[in-house]
């Protein structure tokens, strides 16, 4: 068995484990695609019988059985025509539905958990994937199978059936004229198989070429207003357009050799055909076998020969499919590297008190940010972090949030290691708000209200004024109901911040987390937010990671990075007693002259 077979057979199998719980649904509909062929091949028997009874009259087969004059056998065949169509009808409603309601559900399932996996999967695995080659996956790709198991998988099934039946007959009622038949099958297989293998690999490149224009475009459209700015529209569109041109060269290449397939089974299936015309019509001329025999045999030939012709059109969506579907699982078995402990925690019953000890952590491909680091953060305290940028005040974020998994050391809550600790309840103890601020497309108040579902107006109202959001939320038209737009883009920075405050405050997490939480807002805003901090901070463990000094002027403690160690620790009036990094800090944005 080729490489090329056995990675198809994996892909296949690794689907059908996914959908297992679905087999009754796949029985049902193999059922009725079954049943429905066995009765779409039965009208040239029946034809056959008819010439028979026609010609040979009393001679018939049908007279055989009882039924002696011609009306008679006509209505007989009549009536099991009538039951044949009506079943046939039947049956094709049933398959119908049931393989389109499979692949609904299967659409439906393997995005939900394709997209569950992925809300699981930790950050550094965003860093090297791109979120347009994302959304190809949990949409085209997915979208790729509903196609095929709506219509082409009962076609493989229906045309399996259509030779193992037809076959069957034709070797019973006419063995030497069958062979004629079958002759060119085993040329139509081989044939098949080969282009099988050869659409495989430019069916992969497809759907490469595909994710690339995805991220391109996604990259595009959230960066629009760089675009603009820098005045690249022709640039990008240039790129866009060597993305879209190297996915229609791939798709080119492969319907290059899909579509010789189709013209070139048709030839083999002349050659059946010619022959059964010919060498069955001089039998049946010669009486070596019966006219109503060689009505069947021409009738039925066509019924086994010309569906092959679909066979190409068929293994192109199913090697399409295949293709979709590898990707898809590929999602699907991406390993969980950071998955949560046993043991869980109330955020109501969280002191609050962090420790961090000798840690070592390097993001991939890149030397240590963090080395032999230690920091103890006591319960209730607000803690400022300050230093340059790239010294590890964001880093220290993410190994607490468990966004990424240390090398070495440990991280304890209330004495607990992080990684004994239930995820989800870890993170429900922490509220954050990052530097990059995101908001999600709907109300306002739908955005305070995300990390807490069961807030009332009255809580929203209230975590908005805390963050000093109230006033500009009354000037906008709709208030609290106003549309902030795809990641708040009808809000400004400042406002975008607030929000972020208002959520994070009525999330009522034990430990709040602002990560320069005050760096898009304005000189009197952030005094506002200053203001309330004594208020929001009260019975919280509060880290504060701020460029500005201000912002963490009135801390309990600030300790000062650089290079990943903590080179200053203390009060701001202590700090600038020492006349250090700190101060040198304060020095310049104060912008106080030395003297």
């Amino acid at each position: 068995m080729d490489l090329q077979t056995q990675e198809t057979k994996n892909v296949l199998r690794r689907l059908l484990s996914n959908l297992k719980s679905y087999r009754t649904l796949i029985i049902a509909a193999t059922t009725c695609s079954v049943l429905n062929k066995i009765f779409d091949l039965a009208p040239p028997v029946l034809i056959g019988l008819s010439v028979d009874v026609v010609v040979r009259e009393q001679n018939s087969w049908l007279a055989s059985l009882g039924f002696t004059s011609v009306p008679s056998q006509l209505g007989i065949l009549a009536f099991f025509s009538f039951l044949i169509w009506s079943a046939e009808s039947l049956f094709e409603y049933l398959y119908g539905f049931l393989w389109r309601n499979l692949a609904q559900t299967t659409q439906h399932t393997l995005r939900i958990k394709a997209y569950g996996h992925l809300q699981n999967l930790e950050m550094a695995f965003f860093e090297v994937d791109s979120s347009g080659r994302l959304l190809a996956v949990l949409n085209d790709d997915i979208n790729q199978l509903e196609r095929f198991l709506d219509h082409g998988a009962n076609q493989i099934i229906q045309l399996i059936i259509t030779v193992l039946t037809i076959g069957g007959a034709m070797a019973m009622v006419a063995p030497g004229v069958a062979l004629l038949a079958f002759l060119p099958i085993p040329l139509i297989l081989w044939g098949s198989i080969n282009f099988q293998k050869k659409l495989a690999p430019k069916y992969r490149e497809v759907r490469e070429r595909a994710g690339d224009i995805a991220a391109r475009l996604s990259n595009n459209l959230g960066g629009m207003l760089t675009i603009k700015s820098f005045t690249t529209e022709n640039w990008e569109l240039e790129r866009i357009k060597n993305d879209s041109d190297a996915y229609r060269r791939s798709n080119r290449k492969a319907i290059k050799l899909s579509a010789a397939f189709i013209p070139l089974i048709r030839f083999a299936i002349l050659f059946a055909f010619l022959s059964i015309l010919l060498i069955g019509g001089l039998q049946a001329w010669k009486g070596e076998i019966a006219i109503g025999t060689y009505s069947f045999l021409v009738f039925i030939t066509q019924r086994l020969l010309w569906p092959l012709t679909t066979l190409g059109h068929t293994l192109d969506e199913y090697q399409r499919s295949m293709a979709s579907a590898n990707r898809v699982m590929d999602l699907i078995d991406t390993p969980i590297t950071i998955s949560g402990g046993s043991k869980n925690i109330k955020p109501n019953k969280v002191i609050g008190e962090i420790e961090f000890q000798n840690i070592l952590f390097s993001y991939k491909g890149r030397s240590p940010i963090l080395n032999n680091f230690n920091l103890k953060i006591p319960a209730g305290k607000t803690i400022g972090i300050v230093g340059s940028t790239g010294s590890g005040k964001s880093t220290l974020v993410k190994l607490l949030l468990r966004l990424y998994q240390f090398q070495a050391g440990s991280i304890t809550l209330d004495g607990y290691p992080i990684e004994s600790l239930n995820l989800k309840d870890l993170r429900r103890c922490i509220a954050l708000v990052s530097q990059d601020i995101y908001l999600f497309h709907g109300t306002i108040g739908e955005n305070i209200a995300y990390g807490n579902k069961i807030a009332s107006e009255e809580d929203i109202i209230n975590a908005a004024k805390l963050a000093e959001a109230t006033e500009f939320i009354q000037n906008l038209p709709n208030n609290y109901n106003t549309l902030v737009g795809e990641r708040g883009q009808k809000l400004s920075g400042g406002q975008r911040q607030r929000i972020a405050i208002a959520r994070a405050i009525l999330k009522e997490a034990p430990i709040l987390i602002l990560d320069e939480a005050t760096a898009a807002v304005d000189n009197e805003t952030e005094a506002a937010i200053q203001r309330s901090l004594a208020k929001i901070t009260k019975n919280r463990t509060t880290i504060v990671i701020a460029h500005r000094l201000s912002t963490v002027r009135y801390a309990d403690k600030i300790i000062v990075l650089e290079n990943g160690q903590i080179i200053e620790v203390g009060t701001h009036e202590n700090l600038l007693k020492m006349k250090g990094a700190y101060s040198e800090l304060w020095r310049v944005q104060a912008g106080i002259r030395e003297n």
